[in-house]
């Protein structure tokens, strides 16, 4: 069943919101050649704490981690740990808060130093196919309609989308229905009401589509190892598309 927010708790959502915004924000600018991912983590560890939030990750489903950071080939839900950030890679930081009960989803995708034209385009499309998914979640159009948006905008540029791995409703829950591909035809699914609240996020690969789960149980890398690019806003649905309650 998708919840429909009231505006109480979409202002609630805001909060949290945009507290996750921040410390994404934040970690992102501490990005940079000799950190640790390890190091990011504690970072948005003390981010998170100072805002008298917790982590939504740490200990969901057993992940050990306060933020998710994965580098280069790693999709989604890189452990922070000894990894050292290099010149030439591209680091995605996804961070999840619970503030008051409220959860605020977000990704971006960071470039260090990057000169390769194919990487420049990868998490230019990327941002591109976020901001299609956005303008999709309007109260009146299908779920499928933002699945539509953001596969044609990935198609067009040459690139691919992760299909294993979707978005997602979100409110007092970090996953709650329904799940949101990034791929699949226009004019499917539930309509769209305002108040509904998702995370649309977007993850495309610079190769094939296909992914593979590490032997830490978390860690996603593209099969062919070539990169991956993520982005990530917890929205709400609106009469001209989603509202970002992560900026």
């Amino acid at each position: 069943m998708i919840i429909v927010k009231s505006e109480f708790e979409v202002e609630r959502m805001r909060e949290s919101g945009r507290i996750a915004a921040s410390v994404r924000d934040r970690v992102a600018e501490k990005v940079g050649p000799g950190i640790t991912t390890g190091e990011l983590g504690d970072f948005a560890a003390e981010l998170i704490e100072g805002f008298g939030a917790r982590s939504a990750f740490l200990g969901y489903r057993g992940y050990p981690g306060q933020i998710c950071v994965s580098v280069n080939e790693a999709v989604v839900h890189g452990i922070p740990g000894k990894q050292m950030i290099c010149i030439g890679d591209i680091v995605s930081i996804d961070v999840g808060v619970d503030f008051e009960g409220f959860i605020g989803d977000t990704a971006l995708t960071v470039m260090v130093g990057v000169t390769d034209a194919a990487v420049i385009k990868l998490v230019d499309v990327t941002k591109q196919s976020l901001a299609a998914g956005i303008s999709a979640a309007k109260a009146g159009n299908r779920l499928s309609d933002i699945s539509y948006a953001i596969e044609q905008t990935v198609i067009k540029a040459g690139c691919s989308v992760v299909r294993e791995f979707v978005g997602h409703g979100i409110g007092r829950s970090m996953h709650e229905d329904p799940q949101i591909p990034n791929f699949g035809p226009r004019g499917k699914g539930p309509k769209l009401t305002k108040g509904m609240t998702l995370a649309i996020e977007p993850m495309v690969n610079l190769g094939v589509c296909e992914v593979e789960v590490q032997e830490d149980g978390w860690t996603v890398l593209t099969k062919d190892r070539k990169p991956s690019c993520h982005f990530e806003h917890t929205v709400v649905v609106g009469d001209r598309g989603g509202e970002i309650l992560t900026s």
